[in-house]
């Protein structure tokens, strides 16, 4: 069934951390391949390891002209030959039908509007990190750890908006999310900044917010620095639970938790999931903190 493309604009965050913020950027929590699961708030990507395909995952927003998207291979397995898929699309992530396509190629890539290559497996190697980007003139790069620039391919339609296309593949079995730059005359723009790579004490808490509100107390309340939006069709997902719409804008302008889960991130951790900024009110102060508009 074809998911609604009513809310098409709920990609486009107006929140800028600064002038030269990017604005946030995750997976796209509504179009997953079959066999990934996301965790981190939609920044890392795992597919099970007993396929070798159904890996599909796309950007929460497009991506600019010569923005580069970093990732990091979390976990490999030798298990299956071949390796990560990296390309452009034009199609929005939620006008796609599901179940996505098994594979980005020839999938995805025998239609308009797809471009992706395979990765050397040098590429696909758990520690690895790499970026790719899309030219002014429409040519897809890569660099990895070598720090050497590699042509993938070219004739990526810049007309239309593009959405950054992964497709966890072969012996690649998790990727994180490591943010995304863009250079510039002046200065390097870059979006917000990633959680710092968690522990496997750290992943199991984080986790155990979407199931655990015994601890809560009954004046949460009180500390939260945030305001409470309207939850409309225009609202991305919670970046906690991944199910609901985010209703929660936190100090920094992430509006990215849903009413339950922001009392939980409150609770256990005071930080906003995804740039860490301190969501408690000061000290002393009853009031709630001011919240930007």
């Amino acid at each position: 069934m074809a998911k609604d493309t009513s809310n098409r604009n709920s990609d486009h965050s107006p929140h800028r951390c600064c002038w030269s913020c990017l604005g946030p950027l995750s997976f796209h929590c509504q179009a997953v391949g079959d066999m990934v699961r996301l965790s981190r708030g939609g920044l890392l990507a795992e597919r099970r390891e007993n396929t070798f395909k159904n890996g599909l995952v796309f950007s929460s927003r497009p991506l600019k002209v010569q923005e580069r998207i970093r990732l990091r291979v979390e976990k490999d397995s030798f298990n299956w030959t071949g390796g990560l898929r990296l390309g452009f699309t034009t199609v929005h992530p939620i006008a796609r039908s599901l179940p996505l396509p098994i594979m980005a190629i020839p999938n995805l890539t025998e239609t308009p509007g797809h471009w992706a290559a395979p990765m050397h497996e040098s590429f696909c190697r758990a520690g690895v990190e790499l970026e790719f980007w899309v030219s002014a003139r429409g040519t897809m790069y890569i660099r990895g750890n070598n720090g050497r620039e590699q042509r993938l391919l070219s004739g990526v339609d810049l007309s239309r908006p593009l959405w950054a296309m992964i497709d966890i593949y072969g012996q690649t079995c998790s990727i994180s999310l490591l943010g995304s730059e863009k250079r510039e005359f002046f200065c390097t723009r870059r979006s917000c900044p990633a959680p710092e790579c968690l522990t496997s004490t750290e992943v199991d808490k984080h986790c155990s917010l979407m199931t655990d509100s015994s601890s809560l107390d009954g004046n949460s309340d009180e500390y939260i620095s945030c305001l409470e939006g309207p939850e409309d069709g225009d609202a991305p997902c919670c970046v906690v639970c991944m199910g609901t719409q985010a209703s929660i804008t936190l100090p920094c302008g992430h509006r990215c938790l849903c009413t339950q889960c922001a009392s939980k991130v409150l609770k256990q951790f005071g930080t906003c999931p995804l740039c860490r900024q301190n969501i408690r009110a000061p000290s002393g102060n009853g009031r709630r903190a001011s919240v930007r508009a």
